[in-house]
């Protein structure tokens, strides 16, 4: 393989739960010298450390414990940031200022540091101060409105999207900077907050609000403007079909051996289609329920139709173009054995992501980092008696 493209970046993690570490997961998995600062007593934030989650969250970093509320071991967070180049944290906006570690305390140390803050509502305004939870932010970002059967009532997603976007989006505002910082010299501020990335997650169901002024609703499994694009049941269970375009329709009533739906006043363009969802609907819930799903997707895949199964997440990994994709990938843990994560959905021709080593014990690193801080044994060991380090 060749040399991990972020391998000469030295990243301080700071983050905790799960929007920051999903962000720090980004530039972990493609060779950034990632430094996880952990407290010197177990919090419990992230869940059980050898639990499937924490794992497959922190994978590829290296740990050191430290004391920030000891003035000692805020020099050690220092010297770290002197020859870093980026510092991640997602606490709740004021603690890092009463840790004296903001941006600019940071930036006075190395004017290179490339700072991303991650929290609930932003940096600064009226929520500021709230803390800020996936679902608070998929609640007041329009998420649950437009999620579930109409009249049901709010949704949550079953993924906390929220935090995962706020991750990711934080990830890429590093990676702009770090591009400026090779032009201008100087890091900069980087800031992303769950309600800024649920809302950007809207995507068309927002602009349908800011351009239009429509206020999306439920739609159940019908796509709020395309149509027919819902799920229907099959002798075994149930399939995606998504036939909005006219093309595309002919071809979907022709392999269901129902021609006639495509020449029936009621479906015979998208307008009447629309106005007539829900009747369309019916009618081919009635052809696909004659066959089982494996036939259909098979049949209206190969009539140019898109239809995909409805998996489990067992069956999602089971899927042999999932497989194919590599989606699920194995390391070695000491403890833990042979464990098998989810891996990165981008794959880049010459360096792609690698999965090197697994999720570090608390404070596994500490020495060694230390010493690479200039900090010899003598003064490690009283470090550690005072529990400024584990």
């Amino acid at each position: 393989m060749s040399k991990l493209p972020l391998s000469r970046f030295t990243v301080v993690d700071l983050t905790r739960v799960r929007a920051g570490p999903t962000c720090v997961r980004q530039l972990a998995d493609w060779g950034a010298d990632c430094i996880k600062v952990e407290s010197t007593e177990d919090e419990g934030f992230g869940g059980e450390r050898h639990g499937s989650d924490f794992q497959n969250l922190h994978r590829n970093k290296r740990s050191i414990a430290i004391n920030l509320k000891a003035p000692e071991g805020t020099a050690i967070l220092k010297s770290l940031v002197k020859t870093a180049d980026v510092v991640v944290e997602n606490y709740r906006p004021d603690v890092k200022f009463r840790l004296g570690i903001d941006y600019e305390s940071l930036k006075a140390v190395n004017k290179r540091i490339v700072y991303a803050s991650i929290s609930g509502f932003g940096q600064d305004g009226p929520y500021r101060d709230r803390p800020g939870f996936d679902p608070i932010a998929q609640g007041m970002g329009g998420l649950m409105s437009v999620t579930g059967l109409p009249g049901q009532g709010p949704v949550r997603a079953g993924i906390p999207i929220a935090d995962l976007c706020a991750g990711i989006f934080a990830a890429q505002g590093i990676f702009i900077a770090l591009l400026e910082r090779e032009e201008s010299g100087e890091g900069q501020w980087v800031q992303s907050s769950l309600l800024q990335a649920q809302i950007a997650m809207l995507d068309f169901q927002g602009s349908r609000w800011t351009m239009s002024h429509e206020v999306a609703g439920q739609e159940g499994n019908n796509h709020p403007t395309n149509i027919p694009a819902n799920v229907f049941r099959t002798s075994d269970g149930h399939i995606n079909i998504s036939a909005s375009s006219g093309g595309i329709y002919g071809k979907l009533c022709r392999a269901l051996g129902a021609p006639q739906l495509e020449t029936d006043p009621r479906f015979s363009n998208f307008r009447v289609r629309r106005e007539n969802r829900d009747a369309l609907n019916a009618a081919i819930d009635e052809r696909t329920q004659t066959r089982t799903s494996a036939a259909w997707v098979e049949l209206l895949n190969e009539a140019g139709v898109p239809c995909g199964p409805i998996y489990t997440i067992d069956q999602v990994f089971a899927d042999p173009q999932v497989q194919h994709l590599k989606m699920a990938q194995g390391v070695e843990h000491p403890t833990l054995g042979h464990i098998d994560l989810v891996a990165q959905p981008m794959i880049l021709s010459r360096t792609p992501s690698s999965l090197r080593t697994a999720t570090p014990e608390r404070g596994e690193h500490t020495d060694a980092i230390m010493r690479g801080l200039g900090y010899d044994d003598d003064a490690i060991k009283k470090l550690r008696a005072e529990k400024v380090i584990v």
